[in-house]
């Protein structure tokens, strides 16, 4: 049996995040849906400081996803969490943009907020590590 899986990327700022994975990608953010998270916290299911306002609209504070437009990629979550950024991704995404439009996506990821942290290849490879605002590395081959 085969199973779908998505990324979990724990950070400070999920909605935040997600716009910003979002415009890197070509994604779009999920909607939440404002009336059921209205439903919960008026049953007691949840509470009102489990959510927030994420420009304009009333959201879960714990997290935010993103999609891509085509169908069986994986989603992107981003999860609340306490404690900041320690040490080095063990598992990171690769943008694969191809060595033709690279140093262009470079530039467009540097303007949005991205910090190039290194470049490495091997053997014809090559590929660009980055962070994105909040530290979480990613490499742009």
């Amino acid at each position: 049996m085969a199973f779908d899986v998505q990324m979990t990327i724990d950070c400070s700022e999920p909605h935040e995040l997600a716009d910003w994975w979002a415009e890197v990608l070509g994604w779009q953010v999920e909607a939440q849906d404002e009336a059921f998270i209205r439903r919960m916290v008026e049953s007691g299911a949840a509470a009102e400081e489990d959510t927030t306002r994420h420009r304009g609209a009333l959201v879960w504070r714990m997290g935010a996803a993103v999609r891509s437009p085509d169908p069986g990629r994986p989603r992107l979550l981003f999860q609340l969490v306490p404690e900041p950024k320690a040490g080095k991704n063990r598992l990171h995404l690769d943008v694969r943009v191809g060595p033709e439009a690279r140093e262009a996506e470079l530039t467009r990821l540097l303007a949005l907020g991205a910090t190039e942290l290194w470049r490495a290849s091997q053997g014809p490879y090559e590929w660009v590590t980055l962070a994105d605002p909040e530290g979480n590395e990613f490499c742009l081959t």
